[in-house]
């Protein structure tokens, strides 16, 4: 019997937008040979405990979207508080600074440079993987009927340590460009 191996990949509006958020939160604190994009001159009155606060909200945004990815659309339009609340502290100023963050983030995900292109930006290599998934599988013996889903970030995750499941992961550019080799091994211990 064929392996019928499904792979699904799709640039996130939410963990991309997390992501978004990561960068603006790190170069308030790095040097500027370290910043990372976006940047934003702009002081941003974030929580005390960002870090964990942003641990837990992508944990709950990634289990939703593995649950369904139809969630990811849903959690970025219709729960847009939802970063607010969880990632900064509550006043005016802040609220006015995360509505100019999540509309900057939507006018550039929503355009060619954005979304679009780091969907495309996998497309060659995206279909090497999966015919090098199917090939490892098939001299393994292993017959996959199932379908992993890959939710692609523009940029690396440097605050949350990215799990893979059965049949979801989160994986950025960088790891399709620059750490390729680990991904297969990585993904072939979950199928």
């Amino acid at each position: 019997m064929k392996n019928s191996l499904i792979i699904r990949t799709e640039a996130t509006y939410s963990l991309n937008f997390l992501v978004y958020i990561q960068n603006i939160f790190l170069n308030q604190n790095q040097s500027k040979e370290e910043f990372k994009f976006p940047f934003i001159p702009i002081k941003y009155d974030f929580k005390e405990d960002f870090q964990l606060c942003y641990k837990k909200l992508w944990d709950e945004i990634s289990h939703r979207i593995s649950v369904h990815p139809i969630n990811d659309i849903e959690i970025f339009n219709d729960e847009k508080d939802l970063f607010y609340q969880r990632l900064f502290k509550e006043s005016n100023e802040s609220l006015k600074h995360y509505t100019d963050v999540y509309q900057s983030y939507k006018i550039w995900w929503d355009s060619f440079a954005g979304h679009f292109s780091v969907e495309r930006s996998i497309d060659d290599i995206g279909q090497k993987l999966y015919t090098e998934l199917e090939n490892s599988l098939e001299q393994k013996g292993i017959i996959s009927h199932k379908e992993l889903n890959i939710s692609l970030i523009y940029d690396e995750c440097l605050l949350v340590n990215l799990d893979v499941s059965s049949c979801f992961t989160v994986l950025s550019t960088n790891d399709f460009f620059i750490n390729y080799k680990e991904i297969l091994p990585k993904l072939l211990k979950h199928l």
